[in-house]
């Protein structure tokens, strides 16, 4: 679901929902205390984080989605690790106990962006989803329809790592060289934040 404006708000609060879905059906995991810390953190990864990142290439995020996305990540990471109100811990320190999660997030949305441009440029010359992908609007951007589009977004990304789509065309055609750049750009990535 995108918005009229362009973004993925109503995307994002509805896979909030149900990933906060799939956590609340494991609720009962959370309380056991013979169950290690770690395993709990690995089925959260697989099953609400999962849900919660289906379809994440496609979105053009904000610095509130981002936000947005991070206090669920934070909430359900403290209620596993059962630290509750009058106990305080930052943000820094959960993530230092339990592995980089919100890190960890953003590199498995850029991996996904990375790893479907490759596919998409590996695909025959008329492809519409090839095609897609360069295509630019004739007409004048309406008044306040966002600046950020996801192919800017994505253009931006390539200028910092200066990389064109003329190298991302050449690369793209050999799997391995692809992976190779793709790691390069999420570590890179990782690195800054």
């Amino acid at each position: 679901m995108v918005t009229s404006e362009g973004g993925a708000f109503k995307e994002i609060r509805g896979r909030i929902g149900k990933a906060r879905t799939a956590f609340l059906k494991l609720r009962h995991i959370w309380k056991f205390t013979n169950i290690s810390k770690n395993t709990k953190i690995r089925l959260y990864n697989n099953c609400a984080l999962a849900v919660l990142l289906y379809g994440t290439e496609c979105w053009r995020m904000t610095e509130k989605d981002s936000n947005k996305l991070s206090s669920f990540l934070n909430g359900c990471i403290r209620k596993i690790l059962r630290i509750f109100w009058p106990r305080k811990i930052t943000n820094k320190d959960l993530h230092e106990t339990t592995g980089p999660n919100n890190m960890e997030t953003l590199l498995i949305k850029a991996k996904k962006i990375w790893r479907c441009i490759g596919h998409i440029r590996r695909r025959p010359a008329e492809d519409l989803n090839r095609v897609a992908l360069r295509l630019t609007p004739e007409e004048k951007r309406k008044k306040r329809r966002p600046k950020a589009t996801w192919r800017r977004t994505v253009e931006a990304e390539m200028k910092e790592h200066g990389i064109s789509w003329v190298k991302i065309e050449k690369k793209a055609q050999n799997r391995d060289e692809w992976k190779d750049l793709v790691l390069i750009i999420c570590a890179s990535g990782h690195n800054k934040d």
